[in-house]
């Protein structure tokens, strides 16, 4: 299976700390890089996070964002502090016992500093909640760059049918080009009226022959071809690798045009740099 570098996903996790929102989105880039959007109070998960993308992907900019919003009624258990109120009574006690006319007011004692607290969200059970959503949102990553690498991987296949296709068409043709290209010989050889023996003419084709062999290259098409398919077959960060066929093919090709003579086959040979630009284009974003 072959992978997209564009891809995109979204998670949205909601529990009684509150809710956050994961995204993932990359585009293509020659090596990985990770990026991160991170709410300052979890700026500790990004070591996690790189290292669990740099497991799983292996080429194209990554960019990683969490939007977090607490619920305010999470922290609703209050904690009071009992000694520190047993000794604010005392204290309020004596006040009053000492002449002190004003009567003890439970609420008072309640709002002196540091008799009642409110208890934090448990900070360790929020992180495993959205460590366990980013999972699921890597996952679905995942997945949508395959399922693009599998549209690309089609639309690659395609094009090289067509490139196999042409070349065919060229190596069923040549017989004729060099037919037509002895006849064509031999009428302006006649025009100019100059005598050519049968075995001048055979030197002139043979000569002929050799500038318009072609054979080499449509093997190495040929060639190429498989490989390529072999490529697409193995799967896996093999963008690199179809990269350089690309290379490759562009050489044939360009070696196929210039030796062309022939309306047809230089058309074929036009038809076979368009498709494999149409190729290159797609291998560009393939992991």
């Amino acid at each position: 299976m072959i992978y997209s570098m564009t891809a995109y996903a979204r998670e949205e996790i909601k529990a009684d700390w509150g809710s956050a929102v994961w995204e993932l989105r990359s585009v293509n880039q020659r090596y990985l890089e990770t990026y991160f959007r991170l709410p300052e109070q979890f700026r500790g998960m990004e070591t996690v996070l790189r290292d669990r993308l740099r497991n799983a992907l292996n080429r194209g900019k990554v960019e990683c964002g969490l939007r977090f919003n607490a619920n305010p009624g999470a922290n609703t258990e209050l904690k009071v502090n009992e000694e520190l109120a047993k000794a604010v009574l005392r204290s309020a006690e004596w006040v009053q016992g000492n002449g002190a006319k004003a009567s003890i007011d439970p609420l008072d004692i309640l709002k002196w500093p540091g008799v009642l607290e409110a208890q934090d969200a448990d900070m360790d059970a929020i992180q495993q909640d959205l460590l366990s959503a980013f999972e699921r949102t890597l996952a679905a990553f995942i997945e949508a760059r395959a399922s693009e690498g599998a549209n690309m991987r089609e639309l690659i296949e395609t094009r090289l049918e067509g490139i196999s296709e042409q070349a065919g068409f060229v190596r069923s043709r040549m017989p004729e080009v060099v037919e037509w290209q002895r006849e064509r010989l031999r009428s302006k050889f006649e025009e100019a009226k100059i005598e050519l023996d049968s075995e001048r003419l055979t030197q002139e084709m043979v000569l002929l022959a050799q500038k318009m062999d072609v054979a080499e290259e449509l093997d190495r098409l040929d060639s190429h071809i498989k490989e390529t398919r072999g490529i697409l077959r193995k799967g896996g960060a093999c963008g690199r690798r179809l990269d350089f066929m690309m290379q490759e093919f562009n050489r044939e090709a360009n070696t196929l045009g210039s030796k062309s003579i022939n309306a047809e086959i230089t058309n074929a040979a036009v038809e076979v740099k368009v498709l494999i630009e149409q190729m290159r284009e797609q291998i560009q974003n393939i992991e």
